[in-house]
């Protein structure tokens, strides 16, 4: 996690919005294939200890995941029970906003590759407050089950489901402040068109968020 925000409070990110430069290429027709290909060459978006900690975050959900379901098999009428005193409603909210977080996310990346500053951080906007939406969401679900006596000693069930909710809220609020950082950073007229590597580094991690999320949703709350 403190790689991801120390990424944000670079100084000078590496431009990575345009192709890179490369060595000069022969002249005439060669030229123009060479630099058509380096165009088209892939790269990644966001910066890459961002994206091993996203690789390891994903890991580390997907043995949750599998000890959820393996648990699920062993305590079947138990995990039904419990799983439909839920509040499915404030789940699908929570997935409504995470993914219009998302495509606000990417709206604000688009924007600034146009230099479209001001639009950039209306979007980014958008996206802390659909996230602000899904804190709001959780704690006051949260809550309710803890009124009801809920906790991780309750059964395994409810273990699984504060363990994976809580650990998934965590990099719900590490993503805000990451998204918070950017919105200041673009409204004292940071990045542009050739530099928004923070900003796509921004959206990777968001985008994790909320694909971790969709899977989530479905296997806590809806399969039954």
């Amino acid at each position: 996690m403190a790689t991801i925000l120390r990424e944000f409070s670079r100084a000078d990110p590496m431009p990575t919005c345009l192709p890179p430069v490369s060595a000069p290429a022969p002249s005439g027709g060669g030229a123009t294939r060479h630099a058509i290909a380096v165009a088209d060459a892939p790269r990644l978006r966001g910066d890459l200890g961002v994206w091993l900690v996203i690789l390891l975050e994903l890991l580390t959900f997907a043995i949750l995941f599998v000890g959820f379901a393996f648990a699920r098999t062993r305590e079947v009428d138990l995990f039904n029970a419990a799983q439909a005193t839920l509040n499915l409603h404030a789940g699908a909210l929570n997935t409504v906003l995470l993914v219009s977080g998302s495509a606000c996310v990417a709206a604000a990346v688009h924007a600034m590759r146009r230099d479209a500053r001001r639009a950039c951080a209306r979007w980014l906007a958008g996206a802390l407050t659909c996230g602000g939406g899904f804190v709001g969401t959780k704690i006051w679900e949260w809550a309710d089950k803890l009124g009801d006596g809920v906790d991780l000693s309750t059964n395994s069930f409810y273990m699984f489901y504060l363990l994976l909710t809580g650990f998934h809220f965590l990099h719900v609020v590490v993503g805000l402040l990451a998204l918070a950082w950017l919105w200041l950073r673009v409204r004292h007229g940071a990045y542009g068109s050739s530099d928004c590597h923070a900003l796509e580094t921004g959206a990777a991690f968001w985008h994790m968020v909320d694909l971790l999320w969709i899977v989530l949703f479905p296997l806590v709350y809806v399969l039954r």
